[in-house]
């Protein structure tokens, strides 16, 4: 389910999945986007998609103090 979309609002609903070395893909986003404490995260989140469609989601994202929110993935529709 991955395609171009823009989150409208905020995240609600957020919760940690995983924290360092429990996340799977640590290492390449490590490299990618540089070291620090990185935790999945996943949260519900009305979104924009390229073709003007509007939907309720489940999104799954990495996140790290001072590097911020990375590799958004839609996870679900909730609608």
């Amino acid at each position: 389910m991955l395609e171009d979309f823009e989150i409208l609002g905020t995240i609600e609903q957020i919760e940690t999945i995983a924290v360092g070395k429990r996340i799977r893909e640590l290492k390449r986003i490590q490299k990618v986007y540089g070291s620090g404490r990185w935790r999945k995260l996943k949260g519900t989140a009305t979104v924009l998609f390229a073709d003007g469609t509007i939907r309720r989601v489940e999104v799954h994202w990495y996140e790290a103090h001072g590097i911020g929110r990375k590799k958004f993935k839609i996870k679900g529709y909730l609608d």
